[in-house]
């Protein structure tokens, strides 16, 4: 039994550490900062995106924010499934990972389970953002309309080409569909 609970104590202490040390951004992403929540809420047209379970077969495709009671953000996805011919939606919610001036987030759609959601790069209007998730597996990019201009465009690949991501793999979302 003894031997038992000296083992307890360090194996719970590396598991704490693994769980808490987590990133949450890919390394050599910063986020955006200082960051207005208050301007960045509302909605957002995915411009791009890399493809990942959730939104596969998705086009027409938007998030919309808005600050709940409590004070964490409510996310509002909605997206048409061109192979199931009908519109989804997902609820969830987002928190700030520390300050609220910086731009790093952590988004939950399924109960206690938060991945990160990091704007590294945002335009003085609110108007283009660069969304990084918490590796280089998610990467969105948005815009309060269904385009965005070019030299933003080439802007924000550039700047996630330079964190590591491989942009040639983004999938650019249609706006053809209206509920």
């Amino acid at each position: 039994m003894k031997r038992i609970k000296s083992l307890f104590v360090p194996c719970t202490m590396i598991i704490l550490t693994v769980f808490c040390s987590c990133a949450s951004i890919p390394k050599g992403a910063a986020a955006v900062k200082p960051f207005d929540k208050e301007r960045y809420l509302g909605k957002w047209y995915e411009i791009a995106r890399l493809d990942f379970k959730f939104e596969r077969n998705l086009n027409n495709t938007t998030a919309d924010y808005s600050l709940n009671e409590n004070g964490t953000i409510k996310v509002d996805n909605q997206g048409y499934n061109t192979v199931k011919k009908e519109w989804t939606q997902a609820i969830g919610k987002a928190k700030f990972v520390g300050d609220d001036k910086i731009a790093m987030l952590k988004v939950s759609f399924f109960g206690p389970f938060y991945s990160g959601y990091n704007v590294v790069a945002l335009d003085e209007e609110y108007r283009y953002a660069l969304v990084a998730g918490k590796n280089l597996d998610y990467l969105w990019i948005l815009s309060r309309e269904i385009t965005i201009p070019d030299e933003i465009k080439a802007r924000y690949l550039k700047v996630a080409e330079g964190i590591g991501y491989n942009t040639s793999d983004l999938v650019w979302v249609q706006h053809d569909e209206r509920k």
